[in-house]
């Protein structure tokens, strides 16, 4: 007998309920945003650590259904000593001041399959100064770039990924999941709320063949609290 995957709790249709847009508050005080020389110091260091024939970058997060660049190949991966983690906190973006979000970060421990993108240019500098404009938070920043080892079917592969600093502003660390649920079913920002963001992660990791059972709790979660509000 097959069985047949359960559906998500939380749909486009639950999320569209909660959708809105906030003013941005702009960078938190005591913090500014990355200049291009910065961002262009960081990925030389980048380059000075590894520099590969092919840049392979490990997606776990929003990069699966929103990466922005173009891809060669890409093919499922797991990166063994980091988890996916809400423990990020989030002013802007898809928080406020008065009601901040949280964002999911790699955080030390356990596992976590995601998509490794191959991208294939003659130019890595400008691939991964694409993806630092993108992914790093204020400066000083928590989200951090990093090359991880993963594993592929193809075998073992080195990867550039961004983790969670711990010593960093923004780190909120490990939450009750019925904490970040709350968080996340409330929470807005100028770029939409933290519920489409959830959504949208754990719907392309399951096209992705990808079931995480932490998010998937989670996305239940998030729901029943939606619909509580309503």
């Amino acid at each position: 007998m097959v069985i047949m995957p359960k559906p998500m709790s939380l749909t486009p249709e639950l999320v569209a309920l909660v959708e809105r847009l906030e003013p941005d508050p702009g960078p938190e005080p005591g913090t500014e945003e990355h200049s291009d020389a910065d961002v262009d110091e960081i990925a030389r260091q980048l380059l000075d650590q590894h520099t590969p024939e092919n840049l392979l970058v490990f997606a776990y997060g929003s990069l699966i259904w929103n990466p922005e660049f173009e891809v060669d190949t890409h093919a499922k991966a797991r990166c063994d000593g980091w988890h996916r983690s809400f423990c990020m906190r989030l002013t802007r973006w898809r928080g406020t001041r008065e009601q901040p979000a949280l964002m999911m970060a790699l955080d030390r421990g356990g596992s976590c399959v995601g998509v490794l993108y191959e991208l294939r240019t003659p130019d890595l500098k400008s691939q991964i100064i694409r993806l630092l404009d993108r992914e790093l938070d204020a400066k000083p920043a928590t989200n951090v770039p990093r090359w991880v080892s993963v594993k592929t079917q193809g075998g073992p592969a080195r990867a550039l990924t961004f983790v969670a600093d711990t010593n960093g502003p923004a780190y909120a660390g490990r939450l009750p999941l019925e904490d970040v649920a709350a968080i996340i079913a409330r929470a807005a920002g100028h770029w939409g709320t933290a519920a489409t963001y959830l959504q949208r992660t754990v719907a392309k990791l399951e096209d992705h063949g990808i079931h995480d059972r932490n998010l998937w709790r989670l996305q239940e979660l998030v729901a029943r609290h939606i619909m509580a509000s309503r």
